[in-house]
């Protein structure tokens, strides 16, 4: 890789791994964790849980749990023809290559640190697909625990045993997701390195301010946990047109 890459490309992929290895392992392992908008929907899941052991007809579990199923499916699915493209302009390096000297501002590359940067990214997807199809597993063995849930007796202790047993699935299934959509982020900061190395540092960098953002300090994160500042946003534009009428 050495006698490939250049000093600044070097640093820029250290970079970019430092950013997305440092930050999974603050967000999921640190000692914010449980501040994060994932740590609040797992207590979610588990009231979910809770609730569909009370409910006689499971249909609105079902429901829910085929919606989320779908969105990996997608997302799965979605991954393989990102690969597919990307293996596809493996075999247009020198045209691509090419191309990209004409732009201003583009470091001058070679068709072989273009074919490494590629190789590279392909990884990034198929860890991200990996992460995609093993949530996708992980969501269809919730929902056969959720069906094992039993409709009568549900005070008992076999009872809350099953309940938390689906409710830890869930949470499983909705990290390995989260971790692929992570994959997703840091793979678009990654484009910018067929650019410049500077570029992709600073986009590696970019990635993490706005996940942490989006993680530990969010509306969404605000709503989810039912602050008065979620129920303030939430009710000003009412009261504004409660005055308006």
């Amino acid at each position: 890789m050495t006698t490939v890459l250049s000093d600044w490309d070097g640093i820029a992929l250290a970079t970019f791994l430092v950013c997305w290895l440092g930050y999974t392992t603050l967000a999921d392992r640190g000692p914010w964790r449980d501040r994060s908008i994932t740590a609040a929907m797992n207590r979610h899941r588990l009231r979910w849980m809770q609730v569909a052991c009370e409910r006689s007809m499971r249909m609105v579990d079902t429901s829910i749990l085929g919606n989320l199923i779908t969105s990996i499916s997608f997302y799965s699915s979605t991954t393989i023809f990102v690969i597919a493209g990307l293996v596809a302009g493996l075999g247009y390096r020198i045209e691509i290559t090419a191309a990209l000297a004409d732009l201003p501002y583009v470091e001058a590359q070679t068709p072989a640190q273009w074919t490494l940067k590629v190789v590279i990214l392909i990884i990034v997807f198929v860890y991200a697909f990996f992460k995609f199809a093993w949530a996708f597993r992980l969501a269809n063995y919730c929902s056969i625990l959720v069906g094992s849930i039993p409709q009568e007796d549900h005070t008992t202790a076999e009872a809350a045993r099953r309940v938390e047993s689906a409710a830890r699935v869930s949470a499983l299934f909705g990290h390995h997701f989260n971790q692929g959509i992570r994959a997703y982020f840091f793979a678009l900061a990654a484009f910018g390195w067929f650019l410049h190395p500077w570029l992709f540092m600073a986009m590696s960098g970019w990635t993490v301010v706005i996940l942490f953002r989006r993680e530990f300090a969010s509306r969404a994160l605000q709503a989810v946990r039912f602050s008065w500042v979620a129920i303030f946003l939430a009710v000003t534009p009412l009261l504004t047109d409660v005055a308006v009428l």
